[in-house]
């Protein structure tokens, strides 16, 4: 494990996570969701770091991912999620028609980005539009279980498909960094350890 593989995996995690709040409470962390949807423009990002704009902005993965790793106190419907999504991530490479469509729409919600603001409702609309007729076309489908009056609302469930959109991304990340699921329970306590310093810096240097 190294600190990029860390950064990605929180970067997943953070997206999940960001899901799941919405899928429980209709509401999740604006500032991490604003974070999540920006790493799915930047494809051509110089570094890992860059895909998200600082280490801060994976805070709330990172944390997650602490508490995964060392606490023994996961969040069993986010953990789950964010291993289908890595399973999810293998299908779309074996599809490279998908892949393109992906990019060609990521592309064009960019154009929204440009004319309505990056968290705008029209861009988290295009975002979550372009994930079910794309992503949620394979197997497995990522299953979002929470409360059925919040997921029975269209703007939450737009919301809810944008970060599972930024979640695969931070899996395309993880699996091109040579990262793959049994690394996880191998090195544990190295990507605790990881873990624990990026966050720590990341709080240093924004105090």
């Amino acid at each position: 494990m190294n600190e990029e593989r860390v950064l990605a995996l929180a970067g997943l995690f953070q997206a999940a996570t960001l899901a799941q709040q919405l899928a429980n409470d209709g509401r999740c962390d604006d500032i991490a969701m604003a974070a999540s949807m920006a790493s799915v423009f930047r494809l051509d990002a110089p570094s890992v770091v860059g895909v998200y704009g600082d280490v801060s902005a994976v805070r709330l993965g990172l944390r997650q991912l602490i508490t995964l790793l060392d606490e023994n106190n996961r969040d069993v419907a986010v953990t789950r999620m964010a291993f289908t999504v890595m399973k999810l991530e293998r299908s779309l490479s074996r599809r490279s028609d998908l892949l393109d469509r992906l990019q060609q729409g990521i592309v064009a919600a960019q154009r929204q980005v440009e004319h309505f603001g990056a968290d705008s409702p029209q861009v988290v609309k295009r975002l979550a539009e372009l994930y079910a007729t794309t992503l949620s076309t394979l197997k497995p489908r990522v299953m979002v279980t929470g409360s059925p009056q919040q997921l029975q609302q269209p703007a939450v469930v737009e919301k809810v498909r944008t970060n599972l959109l930024a979640a695969v991304r931070s899996a395309v990340l993880w699996r091109q960094l040579g990262g793959r699921q049994w690394q996880m329970l191998l090195y544990r306590r190295q990507c605790s350890m990881l873990a624990r310093g990026l966050l720590t810096g990341s709080t240093i240097n924004n105090t």
